[in-house]
């Protein structure tokens, strides 16, 4: 196992193996202090990857390998690099591939105003729960699911799905949602008091229990709503897929 991390914080590094059974596994945890204002980035190919806001100061992430044998690991080392302006955390293949077999279990605790800049993987599953500050993720193949997210979102996944509930739409932030080929769905607790939402689907169905002026008879389906004085805004796209927005819990 290859892995790489900033000598000031190798005290904290721990890595424990675990017993194998039907392929080979280890385990690396570390907690990092997050100053206010470090953005946070994270690379995977094939990966699940969770991560959980609160009220905590530092940042603490579990990785977890798992590969057909002990030489495959070296094929996709972990890299924590930490440095003032950016926190890297990637678990990527090497020579940019895409086996499936080469999995990552990404666990993270962060600050709820964590600034988590860019999330890309390539294939599996992100979910985020009370992540307020700003959260940009991109996912080819899978699922993201968003649990009581605000501030600055982006959230993109190719084909797979977008699901975010208890959505919550913050002054001076934005909520940007978009899944190529999928489903994508929007559940608010209660109907915001501002905002600006615009939604279309290029080949698909929009259902909303927010009120949406609709341009639907040709091409793509098209609904917008301008609500109190219109900030936030709240874009959803989809190529091909249904859109829901609902309200309630």
């Amino acid at each position: 196992m290859r892995v790489h991390v900033s000598a000031g914080l190798l005290a904290r590094l721990v890595c424990v193996p675990i017993a194998a059974h039907a392929d080979t596994s280890d385990r690396l945890s570390k907690t990092v202090p997050l100053p206010p204002g470090r953005a946070i980035r994270i690379e995977a190919t094939v990966a699940d990857l969770s991560i959980v806001g609160s009220n905590r100061a530092d940042l603490a992430v579990e990785i977890v390998r798992r590969a057909p044998s002990a030489g495959d690991l070296a094929k996709y080392p972990v890299v924590i690099d930490d440095n003032p302006s950016a926190l890297r955390i990637a678990v990527s293949q090497a020579e940019a591939g895409r086996d499936p077999a080469l999995k990552t279990d990404i666990t993270i605790a962060a600050p709820v105003t964590a600034l988590f800049e860019a999330i890309r993987v390539f294939e599996g599953r992100v979910r985020l729960t009370n992540i307020k500050g700003a959260c940009d993720v991109d996912l080819r193949r899978g699922a993201i699911d968003a649990a009581g997210i605000g501030g600055r979102v982006r959230l993109e996944a190719g084909i797979g799905s977008v699901e975010v509930r208890q959505a919550e739409l913050t002054s001076g932030g934005m909520m940007r949602l978009r899944v190529f080929n999928g489903p994508l769905r929007v559940r608010f607790a209660r109907a915001p008091a501002s905002a600006r939402i615009l939604a279309v689907t290029f080949n698909g169905s929009i259902t909303s229990d927010i009120p949406l002026t609709m341009k639907d008879k040709f091409g793509p389906r098209f609904g917008e709503t301008t609500i109190g004085s219109g900030d936030p805004v709240m874009s959803i796209d989809v190529v091909k897929g249904d859109i829901t927005i609902a309200v309630g819990k």
